[in-house]
């Protein structure tokens, strides 16, 4: 796979420049720390460590840190839920309902999974099916979502960011179409940890790697909580060793995650390891939201005096789309890259047309607008590197 940097194709003095950046921006507290990865064609290059993993221990972020994942796990179910429609376990035409059957009612009847993986089931976007429920467990909150998450509007009708309940149901799908009846975490372990050499991720926190795992410090006070069985406090669900929350519930490193990406980059294979066919990651890839805008992140980016900018939502991914817009993957991407991203603190992408890579990992959570111009001005000098 990727060796060690070499200096064909990309510009190390603008790579240097990036690393810089990150270190001023941590120096100015706008947050505490972070890993970071850049590679082009399979060669990284850049790959360093930055800052600490908070204020109060001074401890040092390190190449090896385990983050919390948050939203960037959905790729992992995507994954998952491709393989499945690779099988014939289901399509992107099934009826949410015909899996599970309890998720029925009303306008649900017509949700299908591509309604789903495109963000446009018309479920509103809860965080949790219920208030003040424990989240890690996924038989708890699919049985909370069948009972209390109805849709706000008709499906495809409007892209409404699921932060949770669309994860929830399709991770509860590959694990009901198994033949081999696995759990949500063993389906995980199995197609793709295992296959992909991802040696320090897992879902949940794993034993082995609690010890470089980063308790996520959220900047900005936020009304949310992620609770879990053991009572860990607020965001407890996130440091739960046996949660299997398909939507946030993933723990890995930035080697791990680039894996994961060139996976990707390279049409669902790596190393010999066919995960995926080019032909679904072709599909996925595109943007199917048109110019509808992000209903979930309206309101935030026209407080900030933004105007609202499409979702640019494809089959499970994001992608960069066209306009000349605010966004994670920046304005100098080209317009096929395609990735995903977590809470204010994690993104990866990939630029097939460049073919790049860029992973990110970050300690101190920052707050949805912030985290947006922040990964796009990283991501801006990223692609500058290329030549």
């Amino acid at each position: 796979m990727a060796g060690r940097a070499k200096r064909d194709g990309l510009d190390v003095s603008r790579l240097r420049h990036l690393k810089a950046v990150i270190e001023d921006d941590i120096k100015r507290g706008r947050y505490y720390g972070g890993v970071i990865l850049v590679a082009r064609k399979g060669v990284i290059g850049l790959h360093e460590a930055i800052g600490l993993i908070d204020p109060t221990t001074r401890k040092p972020v390190t190449k090896k840190s385990v983050f919390s994942l948050f939203s960037t796990t959905k790729a992992i179910t995507n994954v998952l839920v491709f393989r499945a429609i690779e099988r014939g376990e289901f399509a992107l035409t099934t009826k949410v309902s015909e899996i599970i059957p309890e998720f029925s009612g009303g306008q649900r009847q017509h949700i299908t999974f591509y309604h789903l993986l495109t963000h446009s089931s018309g479920l509103p976007s809860v965080f949790t099916p219920k208030p003040g429920m424990y989240i890690d467990r996924l038989d708890e909150i699919v049985a909370a979502i069948c009972a209390n998450v109805h849709c706000a509007a008709a499906p495809g009708e409007v892209i409404n960011y699921s932060p949770m309940a669309a994860h929830a149901l399709m991770g509860e799908a590959v694990r009901r179409t198994d033949p081999k009846k696995r759990s949500y975490r063993r389906l995980v372990e199995d197609e793709i940890l295992k296959p992909l050499k991802m040696k320090d991720t897992s879902i949940g926190v794993r034993k082995d790697l609690r010890a470089r795992k980063i308790v996520p410090i959220f900047l900005d006070r936020s009304p949310i909580e992620h609770l879990g069985h053991s009572n860990l406090g607020p965001n407890g669900a996130f440091e739960e060793e046996n949660s299997e929350m398909p939507w946030v519930g993933c723990v890995s490193t930035v080697s791990d995650l680039y894996r994961f990406a060139e996976m990707l980059r390279r049409g669902g294979e790596l190393d010999g390891a066919r995960i995926l066919s080019p032909a679904i990651l072709d599909l996925a890839t595109r943007n199917w939201s048109g110019n509808k805008p992000n209903e979930l992140y309206k309101p935030l980016v026209t407080a900030r005096g933004w105007e609202p900018y499409p979702a640019y939502q494809g089959i499970g991914f994001q992608v960069r789309g066209d306009a000349i817009c605010h966004g994670l993957f920046g304005t100098l991407t080209s317009p096929r890259t395609f990735g995903n991203y977590g809470a204010g603190s994690s993104l990866f992408w990939v630029d097939p047309e460049r073919q790049m890579t860029f992973v990110c990992l970050t300690a101190g959570v920052m707050n949805g607008v912030d985290n947006i111009e922040r990964f796009q001005r990283l991501s801006d000098i990223a692609v500058s590197a290329a030549t």
